[in-house]
């Protein structure tokens, strides 16, 4: 007989796998869906309901927002690592909404640390943009240094993944003509 942690481990690594079977995207991006077809209108495919729901509560619908996320290399990225994602001069996310980073641990919970920083993102009037008009944006433990940290996301020791949420996405990420740049593991 198996403990109620490991059926619920198991039944999550189910989950998550469906869930990775999403769209593919360049760079390594996916989408959260497994069909573009149905849009979050899910309909009687009640194991995709169930994994979305699982691992993202809910999901609206296009062109409401749209979900990218990216594991990196292939396997999972890993807090020990600092990763940088930059976004060319005039490449932010095409919305009329607002866009959002957020680093999720293992678990698909946020990841506690000591700025309370979870997601980064259009909203965020801080940011620091580079000198070329670019954004560069940073996950891991370690700090990227002082003068980057504003644009920094705190990362857990182990495993985590980085969702890129868009909120009245314009028709070029709708219909998949835009995809994020390359997540870069600096060290």
């Amino acid at each position: 007989m198996h403990s109620t942690a490991t059926t619920t481990s198991s039944r999550y690594g189910a989950l998550a796998r469906r869930k990775a079977s999403g769209v593919a995207l360049r760079f390594l991006w996916r989408t959260v869906l497994p069909s573009s077809k149905n849009r979050a209108q899910f309909g009687a495919d009640y194991f995709t309901r169930t994994a979305t729901a699982y691992t993202n509560i809910c999901v609206n619908v296009p062109p409401e927002a749209v979900y990218l996320y990216n594991d990196s290399s292939g396997t999972q990225m890993n807090g020990q690592n600092l990763y940088a994602i930059t976004f060319a001069r005039g490449q932010l996310p095409l919305v009329k909404g607002f866009c959002s980073l957020t680093l999720y641990n293992d678990r698909h919970l946020f990841n506690a640390n000591p700025l309370q920083r979870h997601s980064l993102g259009t909203k965020n009037k801080t940011l620091q943009y580079n000198a070329d008009g670019s954004l560069t944006l940073y996950a891991g433990v370690t700090s990227p240094g002082e003068d980057k940290e504003a644009k920094w996301l705190p990362a857990p020791n182990g495993t985590f993944s980085l969702y890129l949420r868009g909120y009245w996405a314009d028709k070029a990420r709708l219909d998949g003509n835009w995809t994020p740049p390359k997540i870069e593991r600096l060290k």
